[in-house]
């Protein structure tokens, strides 16, 4: 007698139709090793010479240098989240490249569904930018204050383009924190 019973079968991500799933994807472009880096903004005054409003911050991984002439940066940032909303009304930014012992910096700026960011600051080491007027981190590798030159949508992203109009190096000997498969890293001496 034939047996009638269903064969069990694993179910396979399904792919985008170019042929890599999300998970293939994930998992492949999480063997890059990535730099980490708080990026910080603050909400323009609601009126013409009002007070300035909140600070908001995120960690990014997807950071670059894209030119050296004119100097210009990249940053990757989620479609629709809080920081998109604010980089499409305020050009001015800045960047902390963060060193090993701001761990906990970089876990606290990528928590999901946080309802504000003022907490977040509240005990962080950090001046104002001179430019940009958003927060930059004491102890930090490098900091970059920026305007924002251009956006471009790369699909549930968006593509910041800045210009750098300054540049420091706080701590420029501190090891760096690193990014690697889903997790903080720092890196062996």
């Amino acid at each position: 007698m034939p047996n009638t019973t269903p064969a069990t079968t694993v179910p396979h991500p399904a792919p985008h139709p170019e042929g890599v799933s999300n998970d293939e994807f994930r998992a492949a472009m999480s063997r890059l090793a990535a730099g980490v880096c708080l990026i910080t903004a603050t909400e323009p005054p609601l009126r013409a010479g009002g007070r300035a409003g909140e600070d908001v911050g995120m960690t990014a991984t997807a950071f670059m240098s894209v030119s050296m002439d004119p100097p210009l940066v990249l940053v990757s940032v989620r479609e629709d989240s809080r920081m998109d909303d604010l980089l499409a009304e305020q050009p001015l930014w800045s960047v902390s490249v963060l060193a090993d012992h701001q761990v906990q910096i970089a876990s606290r700026f990528s928590m999901k569904g946080r309802i504000s960011d003022r907490l977040l600051f509240a005990d962080l080491p950090y001046a104002r930018g001179e430019i940009s007027g958003a927060p930059i981190l004491t102890g930090a590798l490098a900091t970059l204050e920026c305007r924002t030159e251009n956006s471009v949508r790369a699909g549930d992203h968006t593509l910041v383009i800045g210009r750098v109009l300054a540049a420091a190096q706080p701590s420029p000997d501190s090891p760096p924190l690193t990014y690697f498969r889903g997790r903080y890293r720092h890196l062996a001496p």
